[in-house]
Parts: structure tokens; C-alpha cells; sequence
């Protein structure tokens, strides 16, 4: 029997048609043709998509939205028990191995042509892709097969697999807590592995990103294991098609309960394990000969890994982990670090930013481990560096840029300088660890003996905070006097925001205000309102996926409009073709309502050229009818927020609901410079507080060290 067609929403024909909500609304009252709706209920009514698209091409509306768009949209009709994600995944590589030309004969095929070309494909590429023997195509494929043939000819494979991906991993509660590394700290983590290793191993490979890293670093073989079917399917098909000229083999299963490599030994081991992971094999595993240094605590897994790496390791050879900051303190663990430590295969610990990788909150370890060489030279140290200090563009030039370095929250990570200093450090010590010279609160080589106490904490920042000894007393000196400057000028410019005015009372009761809503601005064109970025995911895109330069536009997040700083994003979380440019002059809102700072901005010219982020709205007056600043005050009072937001514990601010006072351009102009004095006020008074507190904070650390004296006469009057 044919197969129903698939039913879509309203906002699904929007999308599909690339217009709004209210154009397809229009199209409904105005158009008889318009297909009537075939399910759903008159509040949410379902259409027919065939119908939909033959209304659509009738009236020469061809589709907005992109290939993967197209793809997402297909799979999101499905029913979840379906599986076709899954069942795609290892086709992209075979779509990936055809011409453009060969793509579109498949695409034109029939749709008993198409699956079977589809399950010849797939049986072609059993040893290739894990499972992929298994898939076999249905009749309701056929629509999904088209898309994704459609996507990877005209966005390339990479595009395919990062929908394909979310959608199996948005199916499924085990792929929760799944994220790729970042490609930035990927490249650093295969540099780290000295002398370019021909063969790497990584037993927890995802999305395949450590592994393609260190193919672009020389690796040849390249094998990885990985729990989920899906991110095996995706590492191996990723590989096969970033790294056609390297041996690849991706197995998936449990890596520590099954390990798909027993007898392998390979010249370098990458690893991001899961972290937290109370039901990683404990019981079951308590007897393995891979646990040399201590059989890991229950709560410990990241120690199980660590020593799983070492085990795969020719003697002598390396592997770099990222690890939660707790492995390297957590009391359960410390008699496994004293081993690590003693035996010489611990050699470096470095502290990442916050941001550096998900997850973003805190910031991660790399661990540079090195298997012991029968008879080698014992090991008499382990280096630290501490990278976690702020690695935002350029150093800070005003007292602004000095406060607003301690808010933002290092997402926009120079990954080159970061890089180089790490690696400048881990390659002085690995040349000579004896003659290692130590940089002052960043990089120390402390001796074993050192560390093997009670704690056995392998804290980078508690082993590299800089002693008494390495501090430059003048230096301290004119640090703290040039902070105190920062300070001085900083009061003065609060002191001037402070005395604007005077201020006038209203005569008689406050005063009423006319309004409309934000909707009724937009629709009388007095305003646009544009949506917030789409998210991409649990994934990043991979860089293909983007417009050229979006991914080094720093993007404005939600964080950044509350806390008054400049955006600090970075575009790798953005759906591609999905985030809007700000503008001098738009007004920006945040999504959710909460007390985290201010609700609204006026976007000035730093703020132009940076991507829109998640959880935000943009509204962009038309200057000849409406103030930005004026908007912008009313729009985030708090009486207003609060009768435009809706939910229960999280808040959503539904910004078309926001009043706006109708007045004359002059009289919001008047109303918008109070404004603007207002934000500058809380500006100044935010800096001020930020700069007394990092000075407070210097001059202390330095008077307790001895590096600072009091002043000779005492408390200046």
C-alpha cells in the first residue's frame, strides 16, 4: 500500500517557505486553494506535506531552506521508533565517494530504484561502518534517502552527519552528556603527543574529532572504540572521509567491559572519556591486569581510563586525556596518582580556561602520561601549567576592558597563543626535565618527592601559584599603582554619571501612558523583530558547515547583555545560515526573565558584526519613528518583563507581548538620553567596584608576601 504523506505544522510550512508565521496565517484566510488541514486540532492544525508542496510550487514559492535544513525537517516528521538517522549514517560515506552529477541521477531515482541502490550501499560498506551489515531501507525511507543525498551533494558529508547525529542521539537518553572536543583543543592535545605517532588509538572516539586531529598531525592508523552505535557509525564515517589515506578501524561497544583492542599497542592514545561514570564495569573489572597502579574506586572511572590508555601504549610512548578537575584531588583517587607519580608515567598536568570544552561551567585538565620504559631514566618531576588566567583579545587598555576580563567567561579562547604557551613549556621539560626553567604562577616542574604526600593534589594552580621568592617587588609596586590610577579615573567617571540631572517630578499623579505591543510595532513596520539563533545541538559544526568567517565572529550571548560585557561567544554552537548580525543602533533582549543583570542593550559599533546568540531577541527600529535608547528602557523595566514573560520556574519572555509607550520622536529622544544616563551610571559603578576589588586584591597578595611595604608615614589623611 502507498505510504501516508507526512503532516506538518504551521511553523513547519514556514520554515519550509522560508516566511513567518503570520505569512502562512495570511495564506490560510486568502487563499481558498490552500490545502485544508487533514489532522491535528483547530488550535494546532496538521497539514499534509505533499499538498503543502504542490500549493507551494503552484505558486512559484521554492523552498528557503537548506539542504540539511530540508534533511532535519524530514527526519523531525518521522516517528521516533522509525530509526532512520541510524540507518543513514553510514551512507553519507558512500554519497560522500560520488560526483555531484552521480548524486542527482541517485536523487531522480524512483523510490524502489532509490532503496535498493541505498541497501546495495550499504552492504558495500560493512567493514567499514560498525553495523552497517544490518541496515536495510523501507518504503517510508524514501523521502529521508532523497534529502540526504541532496544534502551531502550540495553541504558536504559533514553536514549530513552532524543532523543525522543530533537526531539518533536526541532519540535516545544515552546520548545525553555527549559532546565533541572542541578542534582548537583537539589540535593541542595530538601536539602534545611527541614526535607525530603513526598510529593512535582513542577508546572513547565520538564524533571522531581527536582521532582527525591527529591524522592532520601525521597519524596513519587511526582506531577507536565508542559505547554508542551512532558515534561510532559517525567517527568512522568522519575519518573515512577527513583522512581517505589513513587505515581506519572504529568498533563500537562497552571500551572498558569489551575492549575492541585487546592485544593492540599503539604509538599514541587521545582520549575525552565520560566523566562521572559510577557504572563503568567496577565489579565485574576488579581483577584486570590493565589496573597496574591501583584498581580504580568506583567513583573514580576517569582513573580507570587513564590506565586503560597506558595499557594500549608502546613502552615509551604518550597519551593526553581530558579530565575533570576533581581527578586530580579527590581523596578516593590519591593512592592511584601517588602511583602515577612514583612509577614516572605521570608528566604533565595543564589547567584549561573555563570554556575551554564542555563541560563549559569549569575548567578541565589535560594529562600528558608517558608508558615506563623497562630500565629508562627515572622520572624525578611533573610539570604544571596553569593556563586558566584570561585569554581574551589583546590586553586591556581601559579600566572597562580591565573589569570586564573578570565576567566574561573565556568562551572566545585564543586557541594559537593558548597553544603556544603550552606547548613551549611541555617541550622545554620534555627536552630537559632537570634544567626546566619555571615561569611564576604558570608553568613549575615540582619534584615527585613534593607530591607524594597525604593529599597527592595535582592541581596545576595550587602547583604553580608563584612563592614570595619569584615575585619582582617593583614590579608588584607599579602594579598595584597603576590599578590604583584605573580606580581613581574610574571614580571620577562614576562621579560624573552620578550628577546628571536635575531631576522633575510629574505634576499631580504619575503619569498614564497609551502603548502598544511590540507586535503591533512590527506589524506597522515602526519595528523588525528577529528570533534568536537556532541552536545546532548536542554537536558543534563542523567548519565546512558555515559561511565564510562566521566562525571567527565573536557571537553576543545572553550572558554579555547581562553582564554588560563585550560579546565573548564563539559561532561553533550556531545552527550555519540560522544567526543574525548585529547592527549599531538594534535593541537586544534576553529570552528568560531572571535577576542575572540587565534585560535589554542598545547595540553600539564594537557590538556590529558580532552573530546574535542563543536565547536572544533582536528588535531593530526604524530610526525615523522610533528611539533605540527609549525602546530599550521601557522594554526592560521590570513591571513590563514580568507581564510579557511566561512559565513557572524558567521565565520565557515573549518580546511581540512588551508595551511600549506611543509617544512623539522628540519626547522619546528626551526620554532616551535619561536612559542611556542611567546605563552609563550602572556601567561606571560596575567597573568601579570590579577595579577596587582586583586592587584591593593585589595589594594584599603583595603586602602578605613581602614584596609590598607599608607606606613610611602611614595611612595617607
Amino acid at each position: 500500500m502507498p505510504q501516508p504523506s507526512a503532516r506538518v505544522t504551521a511553523a513547519e510550512i514556514s520554515r519550509i517557505a522560508g516566511v513567518t508565521r503570520a505569512t502562512v496565517s495570511n495564506w490560510r484566510r486568502r487563499h481558498d486553494d490552500f490545502p485544508a488541514p487533514s489532522g491535528g486540532t483547530e488550535a494546532s492544525p496538521l497539514y499534509d506535506l505533499e499538498a503543502v508542496r504542490g500549493w507551494l510550487q503552484g505558486r512559484g514559492h521554492t523552498s528557503a531552506a537548506t539542504p540539511s535544513e530540508e534533511l532535519r525537517t524530514v527526519l523531525r516528521l518521522q516517528v521516533s521508533e522509525s530509526g532512520a538517522a541510524a540507518r543513514l549514517l553510514p551512507l553519507v560515506l558512500a554519497a560522500s565517494l560520488r560526483s555531484k552529477e552521480e548524486l542527482a541521477a541517485v536523487a531522480d531515482l524512483p523510490d524502489a530504484g532509490l532503496i535498493a541502490h541505498a541497501d546495495r550501499a550499504a552492504a558495500e560498506l560493512a567493514d567499514a561502518v560498525p553495523e552497517a551489515e544490518a541496515v536495510h531501507f523501507r518504503a517510508d525511507d524514501a523521502d529521508a534517502l532523497r534529502s540526504l543525498v541532496r544534502c551531502v551533494r550540495d553541504e558536504g558529508s559533514g553536514a549530513a552527519l552532524d543532523v543525522l547525529a543530533e537526531r539518533e542521539l536526541d532519540d535516545t537518553s544515552s546520548g545525553s552528556g555527549t559532546y565533541r572536543t572542541p578542534r582548537g583543543l583537539a589540535d593541542l592535545m595530538a601536539r602534545l603527543l611527541p614526535g607525530a605517532p603513526s598510529r593512535v588509538l582513542d577508546p572513547a572516539c565520538g564524533s571522531g574529532t581527536l582521532l582527525a586531529a591527529a591524522a592532520r598531525h601525521g597519524a596513519r592508523e587511526l582506531y577507536g572504540q565508542d559505547s554508542l552505535v551512532v558515534q561510532a557509525q559517525r567517527s568512522a564515517v568522519h575519518l573515512l572521509v577527513s583522512a581517505p589515506e589513513a587505515q581506519v578501524a572504529v568498533r563500537a561497544g562497552d571500551t572498558l567491559r569489551a575492549d575492541a583492542f585487546p592485544g593492540l599497542t599503539v604509538s599514541g592514545v587521545l582520549c575525552n572519556p565520560p566523566y562521572g561514570d559510577r557504572d563503568w564495569g567496577h565489579d565485574e573489572l576488579a581483577y584486570d591486569q590493565r589496573w597496574a597502579y591501583g584498581v580504580p574506586p568506583r567513583i573514580e572511572s576517569e582513573l580507570a581510563w587513564t590506565q586503560h590508555a597506558l595499557a594500549h601504549l608502546d613502552a615509551g610512548s604518550y597519551a593526553v586525556l581530558l579530565l575533570p578537575p576533581a581527578t586530580a584531588s579527590r581523596t578516593s583517587g590519591r593512592r592511584i596518582r601517588a602511583e602515577l607519580v612514583r612509577s614516572g608515567a605521570l608528566r604533565a598536568v595543564i589547567g584549561l580556561p573555563v570554556g575551554a570544552s564542555a563541560p563549559l561551567h569549569i575548567g578541565l585538565h589535560l594529562w600528558v602520561l608517558q608508558r615506563p620504559e623497562p630500565g629508562g631514566a627515572p622520572r624525578t618531576s611533573v610539570l604544571f601549567v596553569d593556563t586558566s588566567g584570561d585569554r581574551h583579545t589583546g590586553p586591556p587598555s581601559s579600566p572597562r576592558d580591565a573589569s570586564s576580563r573578570t565576567q566574561q567567561r573565556r568562551t572566545n579562547l585564543e586557541w594559537d597563543a593558548l597553544s603556544d604557551e603550552v606547548l613551549g613549556a611541555w617541550r622545554a621539560f620534555a627536552t630537559g626535565a632537570d634544567s626546566f626553567a619555571d615561569t611564576p604562577g604558570t608553568a613549575r616542574a615540582v619534584p615527585t618527592i613534593d607530591l607524594v604526600d597525604d593529599l597527592v593534589d595535582l592541581t596545576p594552580g595550587r602547583q604553580v601559584r608563584a612563592a614570595p621568592t619569584d615575585m619582582d617587588p617593583a614590579l608588584v609596586a607599579r602594579g598595584v599603582d597603576a590599578l590604583g590610577g584605573q580606580l581613581a579615573e574610574s571614580l571620577g567617571a562614576l562621579q560624573r554619571a552620578a550628577t546628571f540631572g536635575p531631576w522633575q517630578a510629574s505634576a499631580g499623579a504619575a503619569r498614564a501612558w497609551r502603548t502598544a505591543t511590540v507586535s503591533d510595532l512590527a506589524r506597522g513596520g515602526a519595528l523588525t523583530l528577529l528570533r534568536a539563533a537556532t541552536p545546532a545541538g548536542r554537536k558543534d559544526s563542523v567548519p565546512g558547515d558555515r559561511a565564510p568567517g562566521v566562525g571567527e565572529r565573536p557571537v553576543l550571548t545572553a550572558s554579555d547583555i547581562g553582564a554588560r560585557t563585550r560579546p565573548s561567544g564563539t559561532a561553533e554552537h550556531l545552527r550555519a545560515g540560522a544567526a543574525h548580525t548585529v547592527a549599531a543602533g538594534d535593541v537586544l533582549l534576553r529570552g528568560v526573565a531572571d535577576s542575572s543583570g540587565a534585560m535589554t542593550r542598545v547595540a553600539d559599533e564594537e557590538d556590529a558584526g558580532a552573530l546574535l546568540g542563543r536565547h536572544i531577541h533582536l528588535l531593530r527600529p526604524d530610526p525615523a519613528r522610533l528611539d533605540p535608547w527609549f525602546l530599550a528602557g521601557f522594554l526592560g523595566s521590570g513591571d513590563n518583563i514580568a507581564g510579557a514573560s511566561v512559565g513557572s520556574t524558567i521565565l520565557q519572555v515573549s518580546p511581540g507581548r512588551l508595551r511600549v509607550p506611543l509617544l512623539p520622536l522628540d519626547e522619546q529622544r528626551r526620554y532616551g538620553e535619561a536612559f542611556r544616563r542611567v546605563h552609563e551610571l550602572r556601567v561606571a559603578a560596575r567597573q568601579a567596584a570590579s577595579l577596587a576589588e582586583e586592587t584591593a586584591n593585589e595589594a594584599l597578595g603583595g603586602l602578605t608576601a613581602g614584596a609590598l611595604l607599608p607606606p613610611a608615614d602611614g595611612p595617607s589623611a
